[in-house]
C-alpha cells in the first residue's frame, strides 16, 4: 500500500508500495479517506518520542469490516489494553500498555488503510463532511478542556497560540461561556478566531497583567510556559497542551510563589467534538489552507511547517 513514513533521522519519506504490519486482534481496517497534519506530527520528526513508521493520527476512513463495515469512522488514537489497573478505573489513555497510533509502535493513517481496534471506532454522521471529521481527533482534546476543568468561576481565559489546537481550544472555551482573548503572532490567524465571536490580540500588544483566571499554552514553543505565568492571577490555572521535542526549562518560581494549579490536558471526548460538529456550535473549515494527495506527503509536511499554512490535509482516497 502507500504510505508516508518517518524513518530514524527524522526523514519522512513516500513509499508507493509499503508492506505495513499485520493486524493485531480486534484490529479492523479502516480505509483512509481524508487525514491531518498536526504539530504532534512535525515534531515526531524532529525526533519527538523517537517514533519510526507511517505517521498520521487524525483521519476519517471506511470501516472494511466489523460492526461498522462500509460505514465512516474515526478512531480514538490510544490502544489500550483494558486490562491493568489504569484502565480498570477507566483512564486507558494512560495504560501503561498502550500503543498510540501514528505515534507509539503503531503506525498511522498517512496510506491507504490503518488499522484500528474496533472500540476505538465512532461513527461519522451524514452531516459531518470528510474534511471536517478529520478534526474530530484535535477537537475532542480541546473538549479535554472543560470535560477536566469546572469552567463555571472562569471569568478570564487565555488561549496562547494562533494555530491548529489553539484555535479549537478558543472556540470550544468560547462556546462555553468563557470570556477568551486568544493571543498569537499572526494576524491573518487571528482572524478566524475574531470572525467566530472571539477576542483576539498580537502577542506584542498584549498587555502583560496578572489577571487571567486560566491560561492556556498552545504554543508548540518551550517559552510558552513563561508567557503564561506572567498572564496568570494568584491561584489561577495553567492547562499545557504543548508538546515538543526541544527541552523545556521555564523557571517554576511563579507557580510556587502565585500557588498556580498546572493541568495537563491530552486526548478528550471524541462524543463531544462529533455532536459539536454535527450541530455546526464548532466551525472547522476555515483553517483548511492546503491540501495535497497521499503522493505529495512529504511537500505536505513541508508545507505544515510554514506560517502560512494552519491545517494541511491529505486526501488519501474517495
Amino acid at each position: 500500500m502507500r504510505a508516508l513514513i518517518l524513518e530514524a533521522g527524522g526523514q519522512v519519506r513516500y513509499a508507493a508500495e509499503h508492506t505495513g504490519r499485520d493486524p493485531r486482534p480486534s484490529e479492523i481496517p479502516i480505509r483512509v479517506l481524508r487525514a491531518g497534519v498536526c504539530e504532534t506530527d512535525l515534531q515526531l520528526a524532529r525526533g519527538y518520542m523517537g517514533f519510526q513508521g507511517i505517521l498520521g493520527h487524525e483521519f476519517v476512513g471506511i470501516a472494511e469490516s466489523g460492526k461498522f463495515a462500509g460505514r465512516r469512522v474515526a478512531g480514538e488514537i490510544n490502544c489500550s489494553c483494558h486490562r491493568c489497573d489504569l484502565c480498570r478505573q477507566g483512564l486507558s489513555n494512560h495504560c501503561p500498555n498502550r500503543s498510540v497510533i501514528g505515534i507509539l509502535d503503531h503506525d498511522g493513517a498517512f496510506a491507504d488503510r490503518v488499522f484500528v481496534p474496533e472500540r476505538n471506532l465512532h461513527l461519522i454522521p451524514d452531516s459531518v463532511s470528510d474534511d471536517e471529521a478529520v478534526f474530530i481527533e484535535p477537537l475532542a482534546a480541546a473538549f479535554q478542556i472543560p470535560a477536566q476543568l469546572d469552567l463555571k468561576p472562569v471569568r478570564s481565559a487565555v488561549v496562547l497560540g494562533d494555530g491548529r489546537l489553539g484555535n479549537l481550544c478558543a472556540q470550544v472555551l468560547h462556546r462555553a461561556g468563557c470570556r477568551v482573548t486568544a493571543v498569537g503572532k499572526h494576524e491573518w490567524k487571528l482572524q478566524r478566531l475574531a470572525d467566530a465571536g472571539v477576542d483576539t490580540c498580537l502577542l506584542d500588544a498584549l498587555p502583560i497583567k496578572r489577571e487571567a483566571d486560566l491560561v492556556v499554552d498552545c504554543t508548540g514553543s518551550s517559552g510558552g510556559v513563561e508567557t503564561a505565568l506572567r498572564l496568570l492571577r494568584p491561584r489561577g490555572t495553567l492547562v499545557l497542551k504543548t508538546t515538543t521535542a526541544a527541552p523545556h526549562g521555564p523557571n517554576l518560581a511563579a507557580v510556587v510563589i502565585d500557588e498556580i494549579t498546572v493541568v495537563g490536558s491530552r486526548c478528550g471526548p471524541f462524543d463531544k467534538a462529533i455532536e459539536a460538529l454535527a450541530d455546526r456550535d464548532i466551525d472547522v473549515r476555515p483553517l483548511i489552507t492546503a491540501r495535497f494527495p497521499l503522493e505529495e506527503g512529504e511537500e505536505a509536511m513541508r508545507a505544515a511547517a510554514r506560517p502560512e499554512n494552519l491545517k494541511v490535509l491529505l486526501q488519501v482516497s474517495n
